[in-house]
């Protein structure tokens, strides 16, 4: 419908534009329950796709909570790593993937919160009192690194190269299609050393 100047009413464009978006989110929730679908069946070039479709939004939530690009960017990885690891538990019925994806990131930053936080009231408790307390100090760093440990002991099972481009991914946030560019190789290369380099991770970390 046209107004007598022959343009389209400002309400009408709104309208048209927002049911099109609407199409759009649509679209993608299908397109990534069926990514996840195969993340779930232990498909590495799946795992790639989802990444780099939602990699960015995850961080953007992880880094409003935490407020700091070094933790944000440790902790989006351990959320892509944990969706790795647990993608048959995703539940369709319970919403979407980018809705369970982002569950997953808020909880992992709140709980980063909480763990630094715990550390600046130890250390405060520290200065104001002037007793130590190595062993709980120790036994609670222990247990707060040992998933990121054991992730680090689980890369060493990998190939040399296998390491390198998973570490450029997961790591250093880069894209399927960047590593490829940053080590001069095929995508389909790239996309094979991380495919098998994930297989050998999730087999290390099962009993996590």
């Amino acid at each position: 419908m046209t107004n007598p100047e022959g343009n389209t009413p400002a309400a009408d464009v709104c309208s048209a534009d927002a049911a099109g978006a609407h199409r759009a989110r649509t679209t993608e929730s299908t397109e990534l329950h069926d990514t996840m679908a195969r993340v779930a069946n232990g498909d590495a070039d799946a795992f790639a796709e989802l990444y780099d479709r939602t990699s960015a939004r995850v961080h953007g939530m992880v880094l409003r909570v935490l407020r700091d690009p070094g933790y944000a960017e440790e902790t989006t990885q351990e959320v892509f790593l944990q969706a790795w690891r647990t993608a048959s538990n995703f539940d369709p019925a319970r919403g979407s993937v980018l809705s369970w994806l982002m569950t997953l990131a808020h909880r992992r930053a709140v709980d980063r919160v909480r763990s630094e936080q715990a550390g600046t009231d130890r250390e405060t408790l520290y200065e104001t009192t002037n007793i130590a307390g190595p062993f709980d100090h120790v036994t609670e760093e222990v247990t707060r690194r040992l998933e990121h440990q054991s992730v680090l002991a689980c890369l060493d099972s990998l190939t040399d190269t296998q390491r390198e481009s998973v570490a450029m991914a997961y790591y250093d946030g880069r894209t399927y299609r960047e590593v490829a560019s940053q080590l001069g190789v095929a995508l389909s290369t790239v996309k094979t050393r991380i495919r098998d380099g994930l297989t050998r991770l999730r087999g290390c970390l099962g009993g996590l």
